[in-house]
């Protein structure tokens, strides 16, 4: 079996073990679904040490299939596999690979028990084809899958490593993280904790961003590894030690070095989203939020609701586009919209006290604009949007403009709208006030 270091060899480090994932599926090669495979399975694995050597994408077809195992089993220590080991007609894979491996694929009792389980919990009728979901390689485990009929394969042979799983995220991502990973850190292939400190940012842009932690970094030259990654709104930074010259606690104490330089502008350590540190600023402070929205239809609110245990922080909320909604639902005056327009800082004030009070929640947020493509006048041109904060200490709005497609203005706007509440909620905690003291409008 492959591992970082066999008797007489000379020590290989992780990083040194080459991993290779093969996608498949025709979906993928249409366009027909994004390949977030890549994206997640190289995330994980880079936290741990690894970084994949390559990304194939294969079609459906047995023969493209074999061609590409092959090729892969020929260079690669680890290959992971993803999709096609699915009920139907098309799913090829786990045949495919049985015939490169030179294995068996043997029927299995407890996986089908486990798929007729599951179909009559779902209240479903099971179909003859689903039991082609009980072959296992001959010489190989199963990963159970718990949310769906297709459990994963895992072999071990000629010194290499095959793990196979099922294509839907729902079904793939638990099962990577509860059991491929612990599986590969126990055989030494992965690094037991996160092989590096991240830190999140929110509010600076990335060149600035380095040129404040500059200083910093010049203090520690040896051995000390950066890496910044941008996202809308915020930046992050990664403090590794590739020659581990610098302990974690050393790269520990660099990061929090390079937190109590960037006051307000840190985020978080780690990988939380923006939405869940205002969550755990809210709980903290035991308040709650509302939302209103128009042109986001919803982002902010699913923000805080794809976090578990919303309900203890988040009161609700409310998608208006209409001038109607907007009078009925938030109490929003019809004589305000008539003399500033729903694009404007007062309707933002207005949707944003609206939901406080509709709701009951301390904070609220609101949001308004022209996303484009169309849309916009005057002094609104298209991507101008409106943010409104009211917190116990009064309301306020920030007027924003955000060239770009629609979706991009859709989300940028959250982001920024987050981004505010996250500081008001970290000057509270702290007992600073408020960076606008009076209440209106500000734009």
């Amino acid at each position: 079996m492959v591992s970082p270091h066999n008797a007489g060899q000379p020590r290989r480090s992780v990083a040194q073990v080459r991993y290779e994932l093969l996608t498949l599926g025709d979906e993928l090669l249409l366009g027909l679904t994004a390949n977030g495979h890549l994206t997640f399975i190289g995330a994980q694995l880079g936290r741990r040490g690894v970084a994949l050597q390559r990304n194939v994408t294969i079609t459906d077809e047995a023969d493209a299939i074999v061609k590409q195992v092959r090729d892969s089993w020929g260079s690669a220590d680890v290959i992971i596999t993803t999709g096609g080991l699915g009920p139907t007609c098309d799913d090829r894979t786990r045949e495919a690979v049985a015939a490169v491996l030179g294995q068996q694929l043997v029927f299995d009792p407890a996986i089908e028990k486990a798929i007729t389980e599951r179909f009559a919990n779902l209240g479903r009728k099971i179909t003859a084809n689903n039991l082609k979901q009980a072959y296992k390689f001959e010489r190989g485990d199963v990963l159970p899958n718990a949310n769906g009929t297709a459990p994963g394969l895992w072999v071990e042979q000629d010194g290499k490593i095959l793990c196979m799983l099922p294509g839907p995220p729902n079904e793939l991502q638990p099962m990577f993280v509860e059991q491929v990973l612990p599986r590969l850190a126990a055989r030494g292939l992965l690094l037991e904790r996160e092989a590096y400190v991240q830190v999140r940012t929110a509010g600076i842009g990335e060149s600035s961003l380095e040129t404040r932690l500059q200083p910093i970094f010049d203090r520690h030259p040896a051995g000390l590894s950066v890496a910044f990654c941008a996202h809308q709104g915020q930046v992050d930074f990664r403090l590794s030690s590739p020659d581990e010259k610098l302990s974690q606690a050393e790269l520990e104490g660099i990061a929090a070095e390079c937190v109590q330089l960037l006051g307000e502008d840190f985020m978080c350590y780690g990988h939380d989203s923006m939405a869940k540190v205002c969550a755990d600023l809210l709980r903290a402070q035991e308040k709650t939020l509302a939302v209103a929205e128009t042109a986001t239809g919803g982002l902010l609110a699913n923000a805080f609701t794809d976090i578990c245990g919303a309900a203890k922080f988040f009161a609700g909320g409310v998608v208006c586009y209409s001038n109607d909604a907007k009078m009925q639902l938030l109490d929003v005056p019809e004589c305000l919209l008539l003399q500033h327009g729903a694009v404007s800082a007062e309707n933002a004030v207005a949707m944003a006290t609206g939901a406080a009070e509709t709701l009951g929640a301390d904070y609220a947020m609101a949001i308004t604009g022209f996303a484009g493509p169309t849309g916009g006048c005057g002094d609104n041109p298209v991507g101008t949007m409106y943010v409104a904060l009211h917190a116990p200490q009064g309301v306020w709005s920030k007027q924003l403009s955000y060239p770009g497609p629609r979706g991009t203005v859709k989300q940028r706007a959250v982001n920024a709208a987050l981004d505010w509440l996250r500081r008001e909620l970290f000057r509270a905690q702290h007992g600073v006030a408020p960076t606008i003291r009076r209440s209106g409008v500000m734009q």
